[in-house]
C-alpha cells in the first residue's frame, strides 16, 4: 500500500531531499579540497627531487611559493600549509589511485590510475577511495600530525569505524584513546564505550576555513548562525560607530590561528582614544561563563600579538543576546588597576545603552520575521 500522499509526506520527503542532497554536496566539496591538496603535496615532491632549477630555490622554495600563489589568489596555501600537504602525500601515498593519470606528475602516476577526468561528484561517490569519501583534510591534518604510523593507523580505523567528527578525534587523541586501549584488559569494552559517547558528524561542516577558503567565501559569507544574527551584527557596527567614543571599525569576524586552530572574532574596533583594540562577540544565547573564557582568550591573543608601541590593553565585550533579554559583559584582560579600569568604562558605551539597543533590535527583526 501506497504511503498516504499527506502534509507530514510532504514535509518528509522535501526533509529527507535536502538531508541527502545537502550531504552529498559536502562530500564531493570534501573529497576535491582533500584531493587537491594531495595533489599540492605531490606537485612540491616531484619539483623537490626532479626539478630542473630546484637548486635555484634551496630551503627558500616553499616561501616563495607560498608568495607566488598567494599574489595569484590561491587560498590557503601559506608556507606551514604547504608543508603540511607535502607531509600529507608522503604519508598517504595509495590516494595517488583516486586520482586520474592526466593529473599527476609523470613520476607518480600508476599504470593502473584512472585516466579519465571525473567530476567532483563522482570523485566523491564509491568510485572514491573509502577513506578520501569518509575523512575531511582537516581529519588528516590531525592524523599526519602522529608520528608513530601504527597509532596514525590506530585512529584511522578508529575514525571510519566510529565515524568520528574532528572535534571527536581531536578530544580522543588528547584523551590518549590509543594508549589506554593498549592498557586496557578489555578493548572492546573500551571501543564500545568511546562508540556510546561519540557525537557523529555526517556532514561536512562547510565552516572550516579550509573548505570556504577553497571555495572562494569569505569569514563574513559563512559564519553567520542566523538570519537575526546577520540583522542585529550589521546593526550593532552602526550603532557602534555612531556612538562618537573613538571607534574605528577595523575587521569582521576576524580569523586568529591558536595551536593551529582557527578561531574568529565577530567585531574588531579600535578605539582611538583609548589607544587600545575592542573585541565584540556576539551570542545568541543566555550567557555562560565557556563564552567569557572564550572572548577572554581571545583578548589575551590581541594583547599578545597585536599591541604596538604605545598601545593599551585590549578590551572584550560579549554581548549575549536572546528573544527577551540581553546582557552586556566586559572582559578586562585581567587588569587590575582600579583607575584605568574606570577609564574604560567612561569611553566605552554604557551596559545598559548597550542592552536597550540590542532588545529593540531584536524585536524590530522579529516583527519583520
Amino acid at each position: 500500500m501506497s504511503q498516504a500522499n499527506t502534509f507530514a509526506t510532504l514535509l518528509a520527503r522535501i526533509e529527507t531531499a535536502h538531508n541527502e542532497l545537502a550531504a552529498q554536496a559536502s562530500r564531493a566539496v570534501n573529497t576535491s579540497l582533500t584531493l587537491r591538496n594531495w595533489l599540492i603535496g605531490a606537485y612540491i615532491a616531484e619539483y623537490e627531487l626532479h626539478g630542473k632549477d630546484r637548486a635555484d630555490y634551496g630551503k627558500q622554495l616553499l616561501p616563495r611559493l607560498a608568495q607566488r600563489l598567494r599574489q595569484a589568489g590561491i587560498a590557503a596555501c601559506g608556507k606551514r600549509q604547504l608543508y603540511g600537504y607535502l607531509r600529507f602525500q608522503q604519508a598517504y601515498p595509495q590516494i595517488v589511485r583516486s586520482l586520474p593519470a592526466t593529473w599527476l606528475p609523470p613520476t607518480l602516476a600508476p599504470p593502473d590510475a584512472p585516466a579519465i577526468v571525473r567530476s567532483p561528484t563522482a570523485l566523491s561517490d564509491d568510485t572514491a577511495t573509502p577513506l578520501i569519501a569518509a575523512l575531511s583534510y582537516t581529519h588528516f591534518e590531525q592524523l599526519v600530525a602522529i608520528e608513530d604510523p601504527t597509532q596514525r593507523d590506530f585512529y584511522q580505523a578508529q575514525c571510519l569505524q566510529g565515524q568520528w567528527s574532528v572535534r571527536e578525534l581531536k578530544r580522543q587523541i588528547a584523551s590518549l584513546h590509543f594508549e589506554r586501549s593498549a592498557l586496557s584488559h578489555d578493548p572492546a569494552q573500551l571501543a564500545a564505550q568511546t562508540r556510546r559517547s561519540t557525537q557523529l558528524q555526517a556532514s561536512l561542516n562547510i565552516r572550516d576555513p579550509y573548505v570556504f577558503e577553497f571555495l572562494g567565501l569569505t569569514p563574513a559569507e559563512v559564519m553567520s548562525e542566523s538570519q537575526l544574527e546577520q540583522q542585529l551584527t550589521d546593526k550593532l557596527q552602526a550603532f557602534l560607530l555612531e556612538l562618537g567614543h573613538g571607534f574605528c571599525f577595523e575587521a569582521r569576524q576576524k580569523r586568529l590561528v591558536i595551536g593551529g586552530e582557527h578561531y574568529f572574532v565577530d567585531l574588531v574596533f579600535y578605539h582611538r582614544i583609548l589607544k587600545c583594540h575592542v573585541l565584540v562577540e556576539l551570542k545568541l544565547a543566555a550567557f555562560t561563563h565557556e563564552n567569557l573564557g572564550q572572548l577572554n582568550t581571545y583578548v589575551n591573543w590581541y594583547r599578545q600579538h597585536m599591541m604596538s608601541e604605545g598601545d593599551q590593553p585590549p578590551v572584550g565585550i560579549l554581548l549575549c543576546t536572546g528573544k527577551n533579554h540581553a546582557l552586556v559583559e566586559y572582559a578586562l584582560a585581567g587588569m587590575d588597576n582600579q583607575l584605568f579600569v574606570s577609564r574604560y568604562q567612561l569611553a566605552l558605551p554604557q551596559k545598559e545603552a548597550m542592552q536597550k539597543f540590542i532588545e529593540e533590535k531584536l524585536r524590530e527583526a522579529g516583527e519583520r520575521e
